[in-house]
């Protein structure tokens, strides 16, 4: 079981992650459960690191906002021994789960279960910090924001688990954002493949690390609301009655279940930079894109123009293209400074920028076995006036780049277009 920062933002919801823990013991299930910090106190200790030196050192970056997780851990602990429930705190040096060295955003190597082992031989429930871990030198280490799913899918992993419950504030995965479609749908079953679309394109129910994990080491998880039932946990279902989605391997989902389209995300955090007459000759659009990879900067859709003459003496000519291409909002500043710097080498005219774009993506594994995703998404939009500035594709997933203005139209005219609204109420 897994709770995010929401469920255990003060003593009352502690109290009432405790109370559905406790079910869970007494149903006969050996529990291990993950928790977050509290809701906004992760933000609050990085204010601080950065409040004490804006060039912090990332080894004791980790060491100040791994406690959030500490004192939920101890909490959760604290509040089921108080309803009789056996429990104990195990911290990621105390398990120990190992990581990388790269402090920050380590990755998982190993978990030692002997611990956790010893825990349910005991009959004492495990309550583990999220988000931290142990590097070969003994020091802390945390996994990158968002990491608390990790480390539950990976706890998880280790001691093979049956499921493994992510509980936080909604009721499961939708066909796209009840906030801008009031008739999307709650799924029953999601692939993983379909989820790490989903989550790398937009939809921010799960951490798309944690999704990859899942997939490669065939956890299947089960997202789904704390806040279901009475203050005190009571009244919600329990969690083998399926409340929320299902994630699991394709193999688990029958054809009869299968839609053409799963769901449909958006995403505002984009940047659109287009380079203008960039020389049409080997090797420049590695040029443009080696300064980018260089500060670790994720480039999304890329688009080369065809090219055009751009000048001729009688004897040769040159030929040049515009390229295109997007990159995280947050990484426009970082990205126009690196490829201003590579200027010389790329030798293109000018660099053009628009943050006012949103990606909007059609994501479903019947898409290998159906023609026409593309075309009906295209046709819906064009229909609406929307105008497409980038196409990119994979095997389950289509995404184009529009104006932001107009992502809830979009969102809205491609659920329905999918056959995706519920049943009126």
């Amino acid at each position: 079981m897994k709770f995010g920062g929401t469920s255990m933002a003060g003593i009352e919801r502690i109290r009432s992650v405790a109370a559905r823990v406790k079910r869970e013991v007494a149903a006969g299930n050996q529990v291990a459960v993950v928790v977050s910090a509290m809701a906004g106190e992760t933000d609050r200790l990085v204010g601080f690191c950065r409040e004490a030196s804006p060039l912090y050192d990332p080894r004791e970056y980790d060491v100040v906002v791994s406690a959030g997780e500490q004192i939920t851990s101890g909490l959760l602990a604290i509040a089921l021994q108080a309803i009789d429930v056996p429990a104990r705190s195990l911290l990621g040096w105390q398990l120990p789960i190992r990581t990388d060295t790269a402090f920050a955003k380590a990755r998982i190597d190993t978990i030692d279960t002997d611990a956790l082992e010893e825990s349910f031989a005991a009959g004492a429930v495990a309550v583990i910090p999220g988000f931290q871990g142990v590097a070969p030198d003994a020091r802390i280490t945390t996994l990158g924001r968002g990491g608390s799913d990790t480390s539950a899918v990976a706890v998880a992993a280790a001691i093979r688990a049956d499921r493994c419950d992510i509980y936080t504030d909604v009721d499961g995965v939708y066909t796209t954002d009840p906030r801008i479609v009031p008739r999307a749908r709650k799924l029953a079953k999601v692939t993983y493949e379909e989820m790490l679309e989903l989550a790398s394109v937009g939809a921010k129910v799960l951490q798309t690390r944690s999704v990859g994990l899942a997939m490669k080491e065939k956890v299947r998880v089960q997202v789904l609301s704390s806040f279901t039932g009475g203050a005190d946990g009571d009244g919600a279902p329990m969690a083998d009655t399926l409340p929320g989605t299902m994630i699991v391997g394709e193999e688990e989902i029958d054809d009869v279940e299968r839609q053409l389209i799963t769901g449909i995300a958006h995403d505002k955090n984009e940047a659109k930079i287009t380079l203008t007459r960039v020389p049409d000759q080997p090797g420049t659009v590695a040029s443009i894109f080696e300064p980018l990879a260089a500060a670790n900067i994720n480039v999304d859709m890329i688009i080369q123009n065809i090219a055009h003459q751009s000048a001729s003496d009688g004897t040769s000519s040159t030929s040049a293209t515009d390229v295109t291409f997007t990159v995280p909002a947050a990484d426009l500043a970082r990205s126009i400074e690196a490829l201003n710097q590579a200027r010389e080498t790329i030798g293109f005219g000018e660099l053009i920028h628009d943050t006012r774009v949103a990606k909007i993506s059609v994501v479903g594994v019947g898409m290998r076995s159906h023609a026409g995703v593309a075309s009906t998404m295209f046709t819906t939009l064009g229909a609406r006036g929307i105008n497409i500035q980038a196409i990119s594709t994979s095997e389950i997933k289509v995404s184009v780049l529009i104006h932001e203005d107009e992502t809830e139209l979009a969102v809205r005219v491609l659920h329905t277009a999918y056959g995706l609204d519920a049943e009126a109420a």
